[in-house]
């Protein structure tokens, strides 16, 4: 079993990816309010002693729980050269070529040296060679072009992102549907 489920908060609000056992234990404990999507996993328990019945549970490809609604603590999702290299869709932002995973870079925009910060705004996809050119210097003082412009992921992207090659079709779905303006995965 190695379906992913979508954890949502009670407003619907993307909060994170669980495995089957965790999710079993949100409906063993009742905390699972509604569900979407399809039946993923069909669980069967034990017989009750008193009705002889087999207990079941059927899990959803979709969640959402009971408790507060999520609330982001973070002003973003945390940035991570996985993250960020699907983002931009394994394209250096300088010369629009397609890359691995393992021949990109995380390219600060602003350097770290003149004051950038470690941050998605300020961050690209590059492939080494445009790196190494760019150095530490900023665009204006050189003759290179970002090809996009960097941008915050909202939860429902960046969960996506970080999942991208299990991602259920339904789960996608809801998903795309809260992605922001700027996302380039619509």
């Amino acid at each position: 079993m190695s379906e992913r489920i979508l954890r949502l908060d009670k407003a619907g609000t993307p909060v994170e990816w669980l495995d089957w056992q965790m999710a079993a234990t949100l409906y063993a404990r009742g905390l699972v309010t509604w569900t979407l999507g399809d039946v993923i996993y069909r669980l069967r328990g034990g017989l009750s002693r008193d009705t002889g019945q087999r207990s079941s549970l059927s899990l959803h490809s979709i969640i959402a729980c009971d408790g507060e609604a999520f609330c982001y603590r973070r002003s973003a999702p945390p940035l991570t050269n996985r993250a960020l290299f699907r983002r931009d869709q394994h394209l250096c932002m300088y010369c629009g070529k397609p890359f691995a995973e393992n021949a990109l870079t995380r390219d600060h925009i602003v350097p770290t040296s003149r004051g950038g910060r470690d941050r998605w705004s300020n961050v690209v996809s590059a492939c080494r060679r445009c790196n190494q050119r760019k150095g530490n210097r900023q665009l204006e003082e050189i003759d290179m072009d970002l090809l996009a412009l960097p941008y915050v992921p909202n939860m429902a992207e960046y969960l996506a992102l970080i999942n991208s090659h299990r991602i259920r079709g339904d789960q996608m779905a809801f998903l795309r549907n809260q992605f922001g303006k700027d996302s380039r995965h619509l």
